[in-house]
């Protein structure tokens, strides 16, 4: 199972971009779906994740109030609006997904990781 992030580019701050992840296989159906993001020089840090089953989401505190995860009309299909954005947002984002139980606080509670996209605030 492939994921494929889209939507990344550069803002000033105080702006918003819009992430999108799919999975390219569209039979894969997983239970948890987040955004994680890591900035040079940077440990991988959970954005926010998605509960796919019930739709309860949990944000990072560094973004609550500013980002917002949510499901898309597609089956595995998450996006990621980013609001006020500021120069320390700026990273490469990633989408990931997991079968079982995960945490945002544990990249490696996740099995499946897209490619990234580039987000840059100046």
């Amino acid at each position: 199972v492939q994921l494929v992030e889209s939507g990344g580019g550069s803002v000033q701050a105080g702006g918003s971009l819009s992430l999108s992840c799919a999975a390219s296989d569209y039979t894969y159906s997983s239970n948890y779906i987040a955004w994680f993001r890591q900035a040079p020089g940077k440990e991988r840090e959970g954005v926010a994740h998605v509960y796919t089953t019930d739709g309860d989401t949990y944000h990072a505190d560094s973004v609550n109030g500013r980002f917002t995860i949510s499901q898309g009309n597609a089956e595995n299909t998450v996006y990621l609006q980013m609001n006020n954005l500021q120069p320390e947002d700026t990273a490469v984002y990633y989408c990931a997904a997991s079968d079982l139980r995960a945490s945002i606080h544990s990249a490696s509670t996740w099995s499946y990781w897209g490619q990234g996209t580039q987000v840059t605030v100046s």
